[in-house]
């Protein structure tokens, strides 16, 4: 067995240890088609007012300027799928949202993995990324055989369906790469694109961020919701889901096993009027290390009211 091969087992052992679902490995290279498919999406503008989308484009499209002298880009998983519902009544959430935010379990893991692979196999460099830096996540699992990219722009996997988080480390370690994942499996089915309430996939695979209700509730930093959604936000105060909801890969979704994922009590819980009557300090208080945070206490005001127009 060649110190790659023992590498890679080692790396994948440990990455199953701590927690993550699925490791997949891919060869650093330049995504030269990736690298058109997005400059195309971003001449049609649908970064919406996400406009880091528009910079360090270099650095989304070649790892190795990341990392220099990047050799391999592990892509994990980590399911994120609840065994609780919310309430029926309640203002909906996206479920990556109901306990802790993501990023500050995600990197916990990432940086004790790289500790892990400098202390058994020596020193390397190598950088971990969970939504903090450009990097296509989405291309680098489907090169890494962990599945393939949906109808509705989100990853698909046939074990996990789609309710995990996509992280990634570049290294300087050079480890066996897995076979590319080449099927795409969502076949006819155009659930995601009949099911979106504004509309926002204007193609397969090809979703508007402008028209996302995801986009709308928490990058839209507007004081009012754009008079073009009103009567279309269905009931949601927070992301969406409703294009994995109803995907019938999910259906082979599992409950998680993360426990910094268990739902704040409030999100299960809070009727339309409390999180109209919530003040600032206690919307801090209550959500200070939850992704809640990012629309902020403004932001979460303004989508019940959107709510409450209909």
């Amino acid at each position: 067995m060649s110190n790659a091969q023992k590498h890679t087992a080692l790396i994948k052992s440990e990455a199953t240890r701590l927690g993550f679902n699925a490791c997949g490995i891919a060869q650093a290279v330049q995504l030269d088609d990736d690298a058109r498919r997005l400059e195309q999406w971003l001449k049609n503008g649908f970064q919406g007012t996400m406009q880091y989308m528009e910079r360090n484009f270099d650095l989304r499209i070649d790892p190795r300027k990341l990392v220099p002298g990047a050799k391999s880009v592990l892509t994990l998983l980590l399911n994120y799928y609840p065994s609780a519902e919310q309430h029926t009544d309640t203002p909906k959430i996206a479920k990556y949202a109901w306990g802790t935010d993501y990023h500050y379990v995600i990197r916990e893991k990432l940086n004790q993995l790289l500790d892990f692979i400098k202390q058994n196999i020596g020193e390397v460099d190598g950088r971990g990324f969970v939504d903090s830096a450009p990097v296509l996540e989405r291309s680098w699992a489907m090169r890494s055989g962990l599945g393939w990219v949906g109808k509705n722009g989100n990853l698909l996997n046939k074990e996990m369906g789609s309710f995990f988080f996509i992280a990634t480390l570049i290294t300087d370690l050079e480890l066996v790469p897995d076979a590319a994942f080449n099927t795409d499996f969502c076949g006819t089915c155009t659930r995601c694109i009949d099911a979106c309430p504004t509309q926002a996939i204007v193609s397969p695979t090809e979703v508007d961020g402008s028209r996302c209700i995801s986009h709308l509730t928490i990058e839209l930093k507007d004081e009012l919701m754009p008079d073009e959604f009103k009567g279309k936000m269905d009931n949601w105060l927070f992301g969406c889901d409703v294009c994995q909801d109803v995907c019938p890969w999910n259906r082979f979704s599992k409950p998680n096993n993360e426990k910094y994922f268990t739902p704040i009590p409030e999100v299960l819980n809070l009727s339309l009027q409390q999180w109209e009557e919530m003040s600032e300090e206690t919307f801090k208080k209550t959500f200070k290390n939850s992704p809640m945070l990012r629309s902020k206490w403004k932001g979460i005001q303004r989508n019940v009211k959107a709510i409450k127009a209909g």
